[in-house]
């Protein structure tokens, strides 16, 4: 499909050289405690967001690693301006150590802890003041025009149905292969929902290391499931992909792969890594649609397509979420969460080429401000991969 050369968006540039295509105070919670007195700032200072979790304490090792990485990512993802992180004192993963991180980027970082502030009330009034600051400085920068090549665009496939494969994700693909030529970034997930389908992309990859790297990370989570007594390559664990038609988990893998287009893969990276290569990457998360969500975002991603045939009202706190409908009937009955209808590939009124059009389109105005359905409606959604029991 030919490429506009001169498709832009309007994002506000860091002093790292990214581009956010918004512009957040976010308060970051480290602990689970202090989620509450978080969500209380966010109620009293407009421009500001943050997250519900229950991580951030008796964590070890690379579960606790992960974790660290992902706070990490959140406050370093270039949607955010500024951050308020917000710690209880005696946890594990302590403040001052996620915002020593994170004022490696230059943006505005400060501390507030609940214990050293005198108890919730002091903490929350402290970040207030700290985060009314910090937006009305954020509120004076403006956008600038940038290229495409600036993006990182998360995809997702959450709930299937039997139009999935054929309508939104390789319309979906379209966009990423576009997007990739430009010299943009398309991040591709959802490992548990790439089992089938390894081959194909193994076939695609740049090197040898990475072809290797796709069995790797494939194994590891089909023996997660072995572990359990359960075999989900041949099975279905999801209510909502049987009913929607799809008869195992490699058929819809079949499908889901189709997001990722035809260009070669360059690396296969960690939950909540930032890519280290342009072009298409996978990142290893798992299926479920708020912990993906979370990694890719904390990779970086400034936005996410998340194509479904089912219906979702999923969301994040710092990146506009396109939700992309695969069938009329769906788009149509949710139309409160749906953003675009691919419906009409099936339908035979669309080709999947004009529908991965308007769906660059779409990156556009978003990019460029337009607010998304989750969004309007804060959506919210947080959570991370844990891969290690808490003690």
């Amino acid at each position: 499909m030919e490429w506009n050369n001169e498709k832009t968006f309007w994002g506000y540039r860091r002093s790292d050289g990214r581009v956010g295509v918004r512009n957040h105070v976010l308060i970051l919670p480290t602990i689970t405690c202090a989620t509450q007195a978080a969500k209380q700032i966010t109620e009293l200072v407009h421009g500001t967001v943050s997250f519900i979790h229950q991580h951030g304490c008796a964590q070890v090792g690379v579960d606790y690693d992960q974790t660290f990485r992902t706070y990490v990512g959140m406050g370093t993802n270039p949607n955010v301006y500024g951050v308020v992180v917000l710690g209880l004192g005696c946890e594990t993963h302590q403040a001052r150590s996620v915002a020593g991180e994170l004022a490696k980027t230059g943006k505005p970082v400060e501390v507030v802890s609940i214990q050293d502030h005198g108890g919730t009330l002091g903490a929350i009034a402290e970040g207030s003041k700290i985060a009314a600051k910090m937006v009305q400085d954020a509120s004076a920068q403006m956008r600038e025009l940038c290229d495409f090549s600036e993006l990182v665009i998360g995809t997702e496939c959450g709930g299937s149905d039997a139009c999935s494969g054929l309508s939104a994700n390789p319309a979906v693909g379209v966009v990423s292969d576009m997007l990739v030529d430009h010299g943009g970034t398309a991040i591709l997930a959802e490992t548990t929902e790439l089992i089938g389908a390894e081959h194909l992309l193994a076939q695609r990859a740049a090197d040898d290391r990475t072809a290797k790297r796709v069995y790797e990370v494939i194994g590891a989570m089909e023996n997660r499931a072995i572990k359990m007594g359960v075999d989900i390559r041949t099975g279905n664990p999801s209510p909502g992909n049987i009913k929607g038609g799809l008869s195992s988990l490699e058929e819809k893998s079949l499908g889901a792969s189709n997001k990722s287009g035809s260009r070669p893969l360059q690396e296969v990276i960690d939950y909540a890594q930032a890519p280290s290569k342009k072009g298409l990457v996978w990142m290893d998360t798992p299926g479920h649609d708020i912990e993906q969500l979370t990694g890719m975002v904390a990779g970086g991603a400034q936005i996410v397509l998340f194509t479904t045939g089912r219906g979702t009202p999923t969301g994040s706190p710092i990146a506009p979420v396109i939700k992309i409908a695969t069938n009329t009937r769906m788009f149509e009955e949710m139309g409160d969460n749906m953003d675009l209808n691919a419906g009409t590939i099936i339908e035979g009124k669309e080709s999947i080429e004009s529908v991965g059009r308007h769906i660059l389109d779409e990156i556009e105005l978003v990019a460029s401000g337009k607010f998304t359905k989750a969004e309007i409606l804060k959506q919210h959604d947080f959570g991370i991969w844990r891969i290690g029991p808490t003690f």
